[in-house]
């Protein structure tokens, strides 16, 4: 499991993509020892907003602050036949399946002054652009597997048999307009890193006013979500962020000590010896047990001496499902 999220800024040229890059990345975060400061000029390293870490560091002494991070990818923009090469379709297809998520960019302000490719403002048909393409593409990939999944599936085995039925009946729910979201917890749908199968949230670029019913219903019957943002308007993006972690399901547990305060991403419903494994690999392989606190108890006990001698810090074993908020330390063997 990554310490990082990754959401690829997907839409058609002209719908603000670049524009919601360039905000976010005025808010870049540049920290040393994290690998990514200094990417690829189309990425940004955005900080996750969380006022408990300076409220924590402050008890712990930390000597720096460390919060989880987003990065953000401007992918070049989608057109139609993407899937068949169009434009820089494949490239663009295959900076999408990097990514863990993907935020949908629509634009629904009208503006004269700005040209839309498909010469008019429709965000419902923009929006069946975009999710044709990766489903499209989502079924040449499956096509190009069942051929072997079904050979597998012939030899018997429970789990090769298993693929075969879910990677046919993930193509027929492409072809009849769905996503492979529904899905994306099976193995073999994993494996091939589905493009339709990453949650999405889909940005309306413009006014409320401005959004149509038939849209959000689309967006709600495809098993989305979406948020409504003016990107002329600066303030308007920092929701993006803390948007994308409820709708991505994400929480962050957190670590203190002197040394640093430190926010970590993980997804709802991780137990403890993978969330562990976020921090260092070693500490999932090698777990034995995590001390864990709520953050609000933490800072109510004034340390974490205090705490324990309170008997807040609880010991929790290999199936403790970590909570939003929890600050942890972790026990591993050497």
């Amino acid at each position: 499991m990554s310490q990082k999220l990754s959401i690829g800024i997907v839409g058609l040229p002209n719908v603000g993509k670049s524009t919601l890059f360039k905000a976010l990345t005025k808010q870049a975060v540049h920290i040393a020892n994290y690998p990514f400061a200094t990417i690829d000029p189309n990425v940004g390293v955005v900080a996750v907003p969380d006022d408990r870490l300076e409220r924590l560091a402050k008890i712990s002494k930390s000597k720096k602050i460390i919060p989880a991070v987003v990065e953000f990818y401007d992918i070049a923009g989608l057109v139609k036949g993407a899937s068949k090469g169009e434009g820089l379709g494949n490239q663009f297809l295959s900076h999408i399946r990097e990514t863990q998520a993907i935020v949908v960019v629509l634009r629904v302000f009208k503006d004269d002054r700005i040209i839309h490719i498909e010469q008019a403002v429709d965000p419902l048909r923009d929006l069946e652009i975009v999710e044709t393409e990766l489903a499209l593409k989502d079924i040449e990939t499956l096509d190009k597997r069942l051929k072997k999944l079904e050979g597998e599936a012939k030899s018997g085995d429970k789990q090769a048999i298993k693929n075969f039925e879910i990677a046919k009946r993930v193509r027929a729910e492409l072809e009849k307009g769905g996503l492979a979201l529904p899905f994306r917890g099976e193995d073999i749908v994993r494996e091939l890193q589905l493009l339709t199968a990453k949650r999405q949230l889909v940005l309306l670029n413009g006014r409320e006013e401005e959004v149509a019913l038939d849209l959000v219903e689309r967006i709600k019957a495809l098993g989305g979500d979406f948020i409504v943002a003016n990107l002329g308007d600066a303030e308007a993006v920092p929701g993006l962020i803390s948007k994308a972690y409820e709708v991505l399901d994400l929480i962050s547990f957190l670590t203190t000590g002197d040394m640093e305060t430190r926010a970590w991403t993980i997804e709802r419903g991780t137990k403890a010896p993978q969330a562990a494994g976020v921090i260092h690999t070693d500490f999932e392989k090698n777990f034995i047990r995590a001390e864990v606190i709520r953050w609000e108890e933490l800072l109510e006990a004034g340390s974490w001496s205090e705490a324990r001698q309170k008997g807040l810090i609880r010991l929790e074993g290999k199936e403790y499902v970590v909570e939003d908020g929890d600050v942890m330390v972790i026990r591993h063997a050497p």
